[in-house]
């Protein structure tokens, strides 16, 4: 065992590692995210909810064509604004949440193809 100080938040803790030696088990795999619900129009793809949160922006609407690095979405988590990127250019489908929703991590925002 080995002892290190942690610092939280202005909080020391003395905490207790053990290290491991020869075969180490991997740990389980973490559930496979739920898959998302088809899109309407035959869309390829959604862009999901990194993380917990409330909508406060909605910068596109459906119909509307974007590019790559714009934001799409302005999600506030943990009392910070998070902005939510196209991945590349395409044309929004369908628009699955609004202004002032909570989301939990992996909610579908946007559908587009």
């Amino acid at each position: 065992m080995r002892k290190f100080l942690v610092n939280v938040n202005g909080t020391s803790y003395e905490v207790e590692v053990e290290e491991l030696k020869g075969e180490v088990k991997p740990a389980a795999p973490a559930p496979a995210p739920k898959p998302a619900a088809p899109a309407p129009g035959g869309a390829a793809e959604t862009i999901c909810a990194p993380m917990p949160g409330t909508i406060v922006g909605i910068n596109v609407k459906v119909g509307d064509s974007f590019k790559r690095g714009q934001v799409l979405i302005v999600l506030e988590a943990m009392k910070m604004e998070n902005e939510i990127l196209a991945p590349h250019d395409g044309r929004v489908v369908n628009i699955n949440t609004q202004k002032g929703s909570n989301v939990n991590s992996g909610d579908v925002l946007i559908a587009f193809e």
